[in-house]
């Protein structure tokens, strides 16, 4: 058929494949965005969210996907009990959004992939300077979130001082967690996760908190580089130990919208300036596992050079967040 028989094809039927293109590379784009965010520290990738104009439509797609519209889709599409049903399947996938959630996700996905990548890299030659860029990542968006606050009662203060506790508590290195136990990598899956869908946390942040951060990384190279080394004869076994770990972070991260998420935003719509105040709080608190994460690596001691290149990396990182702020990144609590 010709060009033009095409076009005219494609507009009879209301199908336009070129605009379709361009809004999937434009959806993918934002979880490329999304994701690069998400995947450090002090950025949140519900921002980028916000500011790109998806995020009244990522809300809708995730709170549309409960369990028992889950469980329906599977019935629909699965032969048991009554049956597969096509146009049941195809009601729910709209319901759910699922072209748009699905090439956000991609994009995510890919980012998360490629930063782990560099991640893994920087943090064995360089860890001073991947650190402090964290901490001054980290410091400005505590700065840039309190300025969004009004802290009008002892209730609020009360929940920033239980939220800055817990975050500074748990960075410092919890005995708990050190081990990096499936649950804690569940826990860990299900917080990070929901706090991809909030503007102003990052998920990553969470990682660091939890010190689950590296680990995680190191999980999902392994895993990844064992799936690559199956391509060229390699052992089977070298996917299952970092698999395991991946998935049930994922499956996590999956359970946490279902119920973290929802938890958030609930707290939010009864007391609003609470529970930010608490959330805000946590980045605060958040600041001291980028110091705690360098005390650790037992190769690094804390000298004048270390705290030099701490120190002129933590300027960069505020500096970019500062810069982003100014530029882009307002933060709209009001919109959540």
């Amino acid at each position: 058929m010709p060009p033009s028989e095409r076009s005219s094809t494609d507009m009879e039927t209301g199908i336009d494949s070129s605009s379709i293109l361009r809004r999937s590379t434009k959806i993918f784009t934002i979880g490329l965005l999304m994701g690069s965010a998400d995947a450090v520290p002090g950025i949140s990738g519900g921002t980028v969210a916000l500011i790109s104009g998806i995020y009244g439509r990522l809300i809708t797609a995730v709170t549309a996907i409960t369990p028992p519209r889950f469980f329906d889709l599977l019935r629909a599409v699965l032969p048991l009990g009554t049956g597969i049903s096509r146009q049941r399947a195809s009601e729910l996938l709209k319901e759910f959004d699922a072209g748009f959630v699905a090439t956000l996700l991609t994009g995510i996905a890919t980012a998360v992939v490629i930063v782990g990548i560099i991640i893994e890299y920087v943090v064995a030659r360089a860890p001073v300077l991947l650190f402090g860029f964290f901490f001054g990542l980290i410091a400005a968006s505590a700065v840039i979130l309190w300025r969004e606050l009004t802290m009008r009662t002892i209730g609020h203060w009360l929940a920033a001082f239980v939220g800055f506790s817990l975050a500074f508590g748990l960075s410092g290195g919890v005995q708990l967690l050190e081990g990096g136990s499936l649950v804690v990598v569940f826990i860990a899956g299900a917080f990070a996760v929901s706090a991809m869908i909030l503007p102003g946390i990052s998920g990553s942040l969470l990682l660091i908190i939890l010190g689950q951060y590296l680990s995680m990384y190191e999980s999902l190279n392994s895993f990844l580089d064992g799936i690559s080394g199956l391509v060229t004869g390699g052992e089977f076994e070298a996917i299952i130990a970092p698999g395991r770990e991946v998935f049930t972070f994922l499956f996590g991260g999956l359970i946490g919208l279902f119920t973290v998420a929802r938890l958030i935003r609930r707290l939010l719509n009864k007391n609003r300036e609470a529970t930010l105040a608490f959330l805000v709080a946590l980045v605060f608190g958040a600041l001291r596992a980028p110091i705690s994460e360098i005390s650790n690596i037992k190769d690094v001691t804390w000298t004048m050079a270390t705290v030099v290149e701490f120190g002129g990396l933590a300027f960069v990182g505020t500096m970019l967040v500062l810069i982003l702020n100014w530029y882009a990144l307002d933060i709209d609590f009001g919109s959540l």
